[in-house]
C-alpha cells in the first residue's frame, strides 16, 4: 500500500471528527445511541453541555478552524465562544454531502455510504453503458434515499428516546434526496434568511422540555466557491454569520446550549495550480467514468483497465496528487471501514490533491471547473473545522 504523503491525513473517526458531534450532544440529552464499536460520546460533550437540557448544534458550511482564526476581525463572537476540545476533523472527502451525511448518521462515510460530491450509482449503465452518477446536492427521490443511505440517523434515534428533533435549514433545501437521507427523523423546518434561521432554531430549542435541533447556514460556503476566501466578500460574509451566531447565543434558553462546528475548511486555488484534465489525453485511456470533484476523484475504469489507469493516472499527476487504488484507498482508512454494499461507489482509482493543486474538467463540469476555491482533499486546512460551544445562563 502507498501510504498517505505527510501533507494528508487520515480522519480520527471516533476520537475527534464531525462524526462524534451529533452522538455526543444526543448523549448529553439520555438517547441511547448506536454506533457499532464506536463510542457514544468520545468528546465528552456531555460535559462540556453542563447539564444542558435542550442542545442546539449550527452547522456553517465551510466555516474551516484555520479560516475563523485568521479572520477572528471579522467575527468577534465566534472567536470569543469557547472550545473546549480544540479542532475537530472533516471526513473523506472533505465536502459538504460527505460531511452532512457523517453528522446526521454519526457514521464515518464508508459506514454511511454517502462517498463524494458526485459518484456513481453501481450497477447501472446509462444510455451509453458507461454509468451514471448521482449529484448528492440535486438528488430528489432517485435512488431512493432510505435505501442509498440507510443507517438510522441520531435523529431518529433522539425521537425514539422521547427527544424532539428538528432540522433548520433552506426552504429550498426541504424534501430533497440528500435531506431526506441525512436529517431523517427530524421535523424539517424551510427557512428563507439568516433572521429566520435564528427565530426557527431558538423557537425549536424552547418548544419543548428537551430538544435536539440543527440548523445550518450555506452562505459562506458558496461565497468562498465564487469569490475566494481571500476576498473582500467573503469576510464581510463572515461578519454576516457572525451576527447570527450572536443572536442565537443571545436568546439561549437558560437551560440550553449552542454548538457551532462546519463541514469542512477550503482554499483558494490559482490557475497556476489547476490541472486540466481535458488536456492529459494519457487521462482519459481506459476510463469509463470519472466522478468527485476537483480536488477528490474517483476514476472508474473500463473492466481489465484498472491497473493501467492507475499508472497513467500516478504517473501524470505525479506529487500534485495522491493516487491510489480503490483497494489501498480503503485499507489506509482515510473512508472509515467501508461496508461492501458501498465500496463500488468509490472510484477503481482514487486521486487526493495536494497542495492548492485542482483536477479540473472544462468540458465535463464547466461550472466547477471557473471555481475559485475549493476543497475535498485531505490537507490540514480542508480538514480542520471547529467546535464552540455557548451555554445559557443556567448553565455557567
Amino acid at each position: 500500500m502507498i501510504p498517505l504523503p505527510p501533507d494528508l491525513a487520515v480522519p480520527p473517526y471516533g476520537a475527534a471528527t464531525l462524526a462524534d458531534v451529533l452522538p455526543g450532544a444526543a448523549t448529553a440529552l439520555g438517547v441511547p445511541v448506536g454506533r457499532g464499536a464506536l463510542a457514544r460520546d468520545p468528546l465528552d460533550l456531555t460535559g462540556v453541555l453542563g447539564g444542558a437540557r435542550r442542545v442546539a448544534v449550527l452547522l456553517i458550511d465551510g466555516l474551516g478552524a484555520d479560516l475563523v482564526r485568521a479572520h477572528a476581525e471579522f467575527a468577534p463572537t465566534l472567536a470569543a465562544l469557547s472550545s473546549p476540545v480544540g479542532d475537530l476533523s472533516a471526513p473523506c472527502p472533505s465536502t459538504t454531502p460527505v460531511s452532512l451525511a457523517t453528522l446526521g448518521t454519526g457514521l464515518p462515510p464508508g459506514s454511511h455510504g454517502i462517498l463524494g460530491f458526485v459518484t456513481l450509482v453501481p450497477g447501472e449503465g446509462g444510455a451509453t453503458g458507461e454509468g451514471r452518477t448521482l449529484n448528492h446536492v440535486q438528488w430528489v427521490d432517485d435512488p431512493d434515499p432510505a435505501v442509498w443511505q440507510a443507517r438510522r440517523t441520531v435523529f431518529e434515534q433522539a425521537e425514539t428516546a422521547g427527544v424532539s428533533a428538528t432540522a433548520v435549514g433552506p426552504y429550498a433545501y426541504a424534501g430533497s434526496g440528500l435531506t431526506r437521507a441525512v436529517y431523517r427523523g427530524a421535523t424539517y423546518t424551510g427557512a428563507v434568511s439568516h433572521g429566520d434561521v435564528c427565530a426557527l432554531v431558538l423557537g425549536a430549542l424552547a418548544a419543548t422540555p428537551r430538544a435536539l435541533v440543527y440548523g445550518y447556514i450555506p452562505e459562506l460556503d458558496l461565497t468562498g466557491h465564487v469569490r475566494g476566501v481571500d476576498s473582500p466578500s467573503w469576510r464581510a460574509q463572515l461578519a454576516f454569520v457572525d451576527r447570527v451566531v450572536e443572536e442565537l447565543v443571545a436568546g439561549l434558553p437558560d437551560d440550553a446550549a449552542l454548538l457551532v462546528t462546519a463541514d469542512h475548511g477550503m482554499l483558494d486555488v490559482p490557475d497556476v495550480t489547476r490541472v486540466d484534465l481535458d488536456e492529459e489525453p494519457d487521462l482519459s485511456d481506459g476510463v469509463r467514468l470519472l466522478a468527485g470533484e476537483p480536488r477528490a476523484r474517483y476514476v472508474h475504469a473500463e473492466p481489465g483497465a484498472e491497473d493501467d489507469v492507475l499508472h497513467s493516472w500516478r504517473e501524470v499527476l505525479g506529487h500534485r496528487a495522491w493516487v491510489v487504488s480503490r483497494e489501498d484507498a480503503v485499507a489506509s482508512g482515510i473512508f472509515g471501514p467501508v461496508d461492501d454494499a458501498v465500496a463500488a461507489r468509490i472510484g477503481d482509482v482514487v486521486a487526493l490533491a495536494r497542495g492548492t493543486w485542482a483536477l479540473t474538467t472544462p468540458r465535463l463540469e464547466p461550472g466547477p471547473s471557473r471555481l475559485v476555491a475549493y476543497h475535498g482533499s485531505l490537507t490540514a486546512t480542508e480538514l480542520a473545522i471547529p467546535l464552540l460551544v455557548a451555554r445559557g445562563r443556567a448553565l455557567g
